[in-house]
C-alpha cells in the first residue's frame, strides 16, 4: 500500500472540527482515522504541528486572473492552468476561470480551453464561469459596452452544448446574466441543459428576478455590486437575492466592494449556506504588480482596490485566504462557518458536494493546511502536495 498519513493537526471536516488523522491514497482521501493511528505498511507519515488545521480546499467560482494572467487576454488551456496554479498558494484548490464580456469568439475559446484544463488531473480547474455578455448596459460596471448584447439563438445553442463537454470531467458551466435581458424561458432552457445560472450586472425588478429563480436561476454573482441599491418599494435584484431562500450569493468580503454592515445584513438574511466567498480576482493576485491592462485601459492596484482612471472597480485585490479571515473579522462568523463559505457552500452550489467541500473518505483529496492565524502553509490537490512558498 502507498499513500500518506497526515497526523498531529486538527481536522475541520467541512461540518465540524475533530482530532483525527487523514489517509491519502492516490487522488482520494482513503480514510479519516482516530488520532495517533498506526500507518499501514508502505504509507509515509507526515507529522504536523498541533496548532495547524487541515480543512477542505477552498473553491472559488469567480476568478478572472492571477499570476499575471488574465483569462480574457489569453483564453487558452495554459492560461487556465496558470491561473489555478497562482491561486493555489492561497488555499484555492478548485476554481472556475472566469471570462467576462468580450467577443463571441473569445467566449467560445475560453469555454473550450477551460473544458480541456478541467480534464487535467490535479489542475484545480473545475469548469468555467462566463460572466456576461448578456447584461444590463447601465449596470455593466467595467464590462465593455461594445460587447454587451442580448443572447442570440446561436449563443443559446452553444451554451446548451457546453455541459456535455464539461461533464466528461465532472466539471461545471456557470453563466452570469441579467434577468431583465434574458427571458425566463431562455433561462429554463439553459438550466435544463445543465448550465448553472446566476444573476449579475442587472437592473432587473424583484418580479423579474423571482421569475428567473422560478425558471432555475440558483445564484447571484458578487451580491450588491453592479445592482441597484435596495429600495423599500422596489427591492430589485438585490432584494430578490436576499429573499430567495434556495439560492446562493457570491460575496466579495474585501471591505471595499460591500460595506461590513451590508455583509452582516446579507448573512442575516440568507442564513447558513446562503453566502459563499468569491474573490473576483484579477492578474495581480500572487504578484507584486501595481497595474494591468483590461480592454486596453490601465487598471491601477492601490489601497486594496483595482480601479480604472475614473475610480470604477475592476475586480478585487483579494485572495481566498484573505476572504476567509475577513469573513471572521467583518461578518462575525466563526472559523468553521468562514471555512464552509469558502468550500462546502460553493461545492453545493456547483453540485460537486459528492467529491469536494468535505474531508470525508472517498472524497477527492483537496486539502488546505492552515497555521494558527489561518495563513496557508500548503495544499494537496487530488492528493498532490504543494508548499505555499513554491
Amino acid at each position: 500500500m502507498t499513500g500518506t498519513l497526515l497526523t498531529g493537526a486538527r481536522v475541520f471536516t467541512g461540518t465540524r472540527t475533530i482530532d483525527a488523522d487523514l489517509l491519502i491514497q492516490g487522488e482520494r482521501l482513503a480514510a479519516v482515522l482516530p488520532p495517533g493511528s498506526t500507518a499501514p505498511a508502505g504509507v509515509a507519515v507526515r507529522h504536523l504541528s498541533s496548532d495547524m488545521l487541515l480543512a477542505p480546499g477552498f473553491i472559488d467560482t469567480q476568478v478572472n486572473g492571477g499570476g499575471g494572467v488574465l483569462f480574457n487576454d489569453t483564453p487558452t488551456r495554459e492560461a487556465a492552468l496558470a491561473i489555478a496554479r497562482a491561486h493555489r498558494r492561497f488555499g484555492t484548490t478548485a476554481l472556475l476561470p472566469t471570462f467576462i464580456t468580450d467577443r463571441v469568439e473569445g467566449m467560445q475559446a475560453a469555454a473550450m480551453a477551460a473544458a480541456s484544463a478541467s480534464g487535467v488531473i490535479g489542475s484545480g480547474v473545475i469548469g468555467v464561469h462566463l460572466e456576461g455578455p448578456f447584461l444590463t448596459p447601465e449596470r455593466r460596471g467595467v464590462h465593455n459596452l461594445d460587447h454587451v448584447r442580448p443572447a442570440s439563438e446561436g449563443d443559446l445553442d452553444f451554451l446548451e452544448g457546453l455541459p456535455d463537454r464539461f461533464g466528461a470531467h465532472d466539471a461545471r458551466v456557470l453563466l452570469s446574466l441579467a434577468p431583465d435581458r434574458v427571458a425566463a424561458a431562455e433561462i429554463a432552457r439553459l438550466v435544463a441543459a445543465g448550465v448553472i445560472v446566476a444573476g449579475a450586472h442587472s437592473a432587473a425588478s424583484f418580479a423579474q428576478t423571482m421569475a428567473a429563480v422560478d425558471a432555475g436561476l440558483t445564484g447571484f454573482t458578487h451580491l450588491f455590486n453592479a445592482m441597484p441599491p435596495l429600495a423599500n418599494r422596489e427591492p430589485g435584484i438585490a432584494g430578490a437575492a436576499l429573499a430567495a431562500r434556495d439560492t446562493v450569493c457570491g460575496i466579495i468580503a474585501d471591505g471595499v466592494h460591500v460595506h461590513p454592515a451590508m455583509l452582516r445584513l446579507a448573512l442575516a438574511a440568507k442564513g447558513p449556506g446562503g453566502l459563499m466567498l468569491v474573490t473576483d480576482a484579477m492578474p495581480p493576485t500572487g504578484t507584486d504588480a501595481t497595474s494591468f491592462q483590461l480592454y486596453g485601459q490601465t487598471i491601477h492596484r492601490r489601497d486594496g482596490r483595482l480601479v480604472t482612471d475614473d475610480g470604477t472597480l475592476a475586480g478585487a485585490d483579494i485572495d481566498m485566504a484573505q476572504a476567509v479571515r475577513n469573513a471572521i473579522r467583518l461578518m462575525g462568523v466563526d472559523v468553521e462557518e468562514a471555512l464552509r463559505m469558502a468550500s462546502l457552500y460553493p461545492a453545493r452550489f456547483l453540485h460537486l458536494e459528492h467529491r469536494l467541500g468535505r474531508l470525508q473518505a472517498g472524497w477527492q483529496a483537496d486539502i488546505v493546511l492552515l497555521d494558527s492565524d489561518l495563513t496557508v502553509t500548503g495544499t494537496w490537490v487530488a492528493g498532490q502536495w504543494r508548499d505555499a512558498a513554491d
